[in-house]
């Protein structure tokens, strides 16, 4: 069993916050355990309760179309969420039920080893820019710790207010090149470190 599958059942079984109570499935997360690029959503929906997988709904659906727009499919990434279980009504995640999942997020992360994380929506944009602005800082990268943090606008939010639309369409197509850039990184960290061992 791998370490992500452990993981899982570990979360299915949870009960540290009240969202264990109204639940109809965890939500743990799904995608390949080396993806290069992780999506952190915000909490799962209906329909995400219901199947137990992230992104199923319409706001999944346009996740897919993003996707598509620079060749890759959901199969290809890591998608979770800040949060494991459905809030009830769809209402925001409070605060203690972002710290019950901290773990299994930071777990993820770590047995995932991203090279991208982009962040969807203001929840999980909070966990690595506190107090920043959404409307400020989406589509700009930031490198922190070896990895570079992207943020973005939450796909929903397009299906709510379409002015939003336009700049998820944009930022969705800086990923490849973000990508690239990451792999220069890796390459000339490698060359660097090869050339220093050369000098011995």
């Amino acid at each position: 069993m791998s370490k992500l599958t452990e993981l899982y059942e570990e979360i299915a079984a949870c009960q540290r916050c009240d969202l264990a109570k109204s639940r109809t499935k965890v939500v743990p997360g799904e995608g390949p355990e080396d993806a290069e690029i992780m999506f952190i959503g915000e909490a799962p929906g209906f329909h995400e309760d219901r199947q137990g997988r992230p992104f199923v709904g319409a706001a999944g659906r346009f996740l897919e179309e993003l996707l598509a727009s620079i060749g890759l499919k959901r199969e290809d990434v890591y998608i979770c969420n800040v949060i494991k279980c459905r809030p009830p009504g769809n209402r925001d995640p409070l605060p203690e039920e972002i710290e019950a999942c901290r773990p299994f997020l930071d777990r993820q992360i770590e047995l995932v080893q991203p090279k991208l994380i982009v962040t969807l929506g203001r929840y999980s944009m909070a966990r690595y820019f506190p107090n920043a602005k959404i409307s400020r800082i989406h589509g700009q990268p930031r490198k922190m710790g070896g990895v570079i943090y992207y943020p973005m606008y939450h796909p929903a939010a397009a299906l709510h207010q379409p002015r939003y639309r336009a700049d998820i369409e944009r930022d969705i197509l800086k990923i490849p090149q973000l990508l690239e850039e990451i792999d220069h990184m890796a390459d000339d960290a490698q060359a660097l470190q090869a050339e220093q061992l050369s000098l011995f």
